[in-house]
């Protein structure tokens, strides 16, 4: 298996960022990863 792009820090960050009300598409987006990989 190949690492990840982001580190575990990061993606916390992506989930809170979620959390707090921000659109899933935007997060991937600003992050350049698929809404399929973010879910």
């Amino acid at each position: 298996m190949k690492p990840s792009r982001f580190s575990e820090e990061q993606i916390i960050g992506m989930l809170k960022e979620q959390e707090a009300g921000s659109k899933t598409a935007d997060i991937c987006r600003k992050y350049g990863i698929s809404a399929a990989t973010f879910y």
